[in-house]
């Protein structure tokens, strides 16, 4: 049964460099491991992400913090706003129950205007997820306007970030499996 890798793009819009980033790393990923992708979009979320409780979330918004719960692994990326992860994606993740995220392999990534977006990866996306005690790849992606053309990575030093990350989430699935298999097999 292969791992279950949830790759979210916390854009507004279609197309995007964000969602062209995550599924990049998720394409790697493929390419190096058997798992199965989902991708799943902010937008698809609907306006009613924009809920007070989880209780209220739409159908939609729900599924999607079900998703990134029950997923082995996430590749996550954000536009950056203003120096930081939009507020739309925070507040998904507001949602998600910590307990979901512990221990769980987790690849950071980033678009922006330009290079001095690039820190977001590592002064806020890697706080927050530090707070739910996941467990984040040292490589972290970040691309300007200039290194995703027309939905495909243009830049090769952002395309071998995207590549050391793939292969370091897959080393990540690769001890979730056999810690996993470990368990099934002492339970048996």
């Amino acid at each position: 049964m292969p791992l279950r890798v949830v790759a979210f793009s916390g854009n507004t819009r279609r197309p995007s460099r964000t969602r062209a980033l995550v599924e990049a790393v998720a394409g790697e990923l493929a390419r190096l491991r058997p798992v199965e992708v989902r991708v799943l979009d902010l937008l698809d979320a609907g306006p009613g992400v924009g809920a007070l409780d989880r209780a209220a979330l739409p159908l939609p918004a729900a599924r999607i913090v079900e998703g990134i719960e029950g997923a082995d692994a996430l590749i996550v990326g954000t536009p950056v706003y203003k120096g930081a992860y939009s507020g739309l994606f925070k507040h998904v993740f507001d949602f998600v129950e910590p307990e979901s995220l512990a221990g769980k392999p987790v690849v950071l990534t980033a678009t922006g205007g330009g290079a001095r977006h690039a820190l977001v990866v590592e002064h806020a996306l890697r706080p927050l997820f530090g707070f739910f005690a996941a467990q984040t790849v040292p490589t972290a992606v970040y691309a300007g306007e200039r290194e995703i053309v027309d939905g495909v990575i243009a830049d090769p030093a952002v395309r071998a970030r995207a590549l050391a990350a793939a292969a370091e989430l897959g080393a990540l699935l690769d001890l979730a499996r056999d810690r996993r298999d470990r368990r099934v097999a002492a339970a048996g």
